[in-house]
């Protein structure tokens, strides 16, 4: 069984152990931050309340401390919150919209949907250029679902902060 498929079988059994949207994403940024060797920081994002017109920093676990409040309008995170897809760019320097680390070079961010609306995002950033080729996004894609699939079972409209 590949590392992939044990993580997210882990995940799953997260579902069934957590309480709450906040310690599930918790456990699954520490997971994935330990288990993944270029995953130098994972996290998460959620809408900021009431207007979500912006993101706030989540549950995360890495080697820096990220961007506390990000506007739709701005970075790779707003981009996947505005267009609703995951967001990857394996060579930061290239693009104009990253407003992480100077040494960070592959950064991913998957939408995370409640009810077909963004409510949170899945942010990992590598130190390592190309660090998400498709195998890596489908994972991560799949890692972000299950949040979605809690926040679902939950019925809420909103990730509490």
């Amino acid at each position: 069984m590949s590392i992939h498929d044990q993580l997210l079988k882990e995940f799953e059994r997260y579902l069934r152990e957590v309480s709450d949207a906040k310690e599930l994403m918790q456990k699954m940024s520490d997971r994935l931050h330990e288990a993944m060797a270029r995953y130098n920081w994972v996290g998460f994002y959620l809408m900021e309340e009431p207007a979500l017109d912006a993101l706030v920093v989540g549950p995360y676990a890495g080697s820096f401390a990220p961007t506390p409040r990000i506007p739709l309008d701005k970075g790779l995170c707003g981009a996947a919150a505005r267009t609703g897809k995951t967001v990857v760019v394996n060579n930061v320097v290239s693009d104009p919209r990253y407003l992480g680390a100077d040494n960070i070079k592959s950064n991913i961010v998957v939408p995370v949907f409640l009810n077909k609306r963004v409510m949170a995002e899945l942010d990992i950033e590598s130190y390592f250029a190309d660090a998400f080729p498709a195998a890596e996004q489908k994972f991560i894609e799949s890692s972000a679902a299950i949040v979605g699939q809690f926040l679902s079972r939950q019925s809420t409209t909103t990730v509490r902060r």
